[in-house]
């Protein structure tokens, strides 16, 4: 599976793509009021006749940034050859432009435009250090991508979107404090795609004394589902939680078996577990163990597949790879 629409809505509100035509607060007439709409800025991404930074300096001279809440960077020329460092640089330096944003998503990049794997990226921190008053913050792509420890007051989702997220990144989020936390979601991937993390990596969100605000944890579409699920089944961080998520991942009855045998989960009100490679017993197990304790068990195999080689070697593969 990859990822072939773009976002429809970011930090609840509709996404409208900031229109090539609009040159100046004339030509903005007709457009959404600007505090109404997550604004989507992209440029094509072969052969564009702008680059992002121009689109960006188009819609700060058209639209009245001062109210905006949400920003989309959507793609960039050439995506798959060079990261965001310019448009990174340009949303710093309008940082005083854009008092009111408190959401800001990088890379709403779909497979017709670069996939997954092959959207390069980079230093993300310098835009959670230039705005503080985001409460949420997505990225797309794992190639190059630099996630250093830090700390941020106010966010409150953290979602980092991957085929393949690199180790050092994942220890970076893992090893940042963000005490106003409620949701963090990581696409850890597939070492193919530069996924070379282990779960040990993990062990400050696990313990549970890093995120104090955390809520909501997902961490998918992994090759190592089954250890993230063993670690689960005693990690301090579950029994504060309302949503657990291990979807999308390469998991087998291991991994929910551990689950079932670990800690209680029954205070839950979400165990997603969709995209997965359990048999039916295990599927009834976990949803006669938890449906009936009133939490929402998601167990569908969706697209999962599987192949097997002559010599007996099973492939299994995660929702979103390339």
């Amino acid at each position: 599976m990859t990822i072939g629409s773009h976002l429809e809505e970011f930090h609840d509100l509709p996404v409208h793509r900031f229109p090539t035509s609009v040159k100046d607060p004339q030509g903005a007439a007709r457009l959404p009021a600007p505090e109404s709409v997550a604004w989507a800025i992209a440029v094509d991404s072969y052969d564009s006749e702008e680059a992002w930074e121009e689109a960006f300096a188009r819609f700060l001279a058209s639209v009245d940034t001062e109210k905006v809440r949400a920003l989309v960077v959507g793609a960039w020329s050439d995506a798959y050859d060079n990261g965001p460092e310019e448009i990174v640089a340009a949303l710093v330096a309008a940082k005083d432009r854009l008092p009111s944003l408190r959401a800001l998503f990088l890379g709403d990049i779909v497979m017709e435009e670069c996939e997954i794997s092959w959207i390069n990226q980079g230093d993300v921190s310098p835009l959670l250090h230039a705005f503080p008053e985001l409460e949420e913050f997505g990225v797309r792509g794992g190639q190059g991508l630099v996630f250093p420890p830090l700390r941020h007051e106010r966010l409150r989702r953290l979602t980092v979107e991957t085929g393949g997220m690199p180790v050092e990144a994942v220890r970076g989020v893992a090893g940042s404090d963000l005490p106003a936390l409620v949701e963090l979601d990581l696409w850890l991937g597939t070492s193919e795609y530069g996924g070379d993390s282990e779960v040990s990596d993990l062990a400050p969100i696990l313990a549970g004394t890093r995120l104090p605000a955390l809520r909501h944890l997902a961490l998918r579409n992994s090759e190592m589902q089954d250890d993230i699920c063993a670690a689960l089944a005693a990690a301090p961080v579950v029994a504060r939680l309302d949503v657990l998520d291990v979807s999308m991942g390469v998991l087998t009855d291991d991994g929910a078996t551990a689950l079932l045998t670990g800690q209680p989960l029954t205070h839950l009100t979400t165990l997603d577990l969709h995209h997965n490679y359990l048999s039916a017993a295990i599927r009834d197990r976990l949803r006669d163990s938890l449906e009936a304790e009133g939490v929402q068990v998601d167990v569908d195999a969706d697209d999962a597949e599987s192949d097997e080689e002559e010599d007996g070697t099973v492939w299994r593969f995660v929702a979103v790879g390339e």
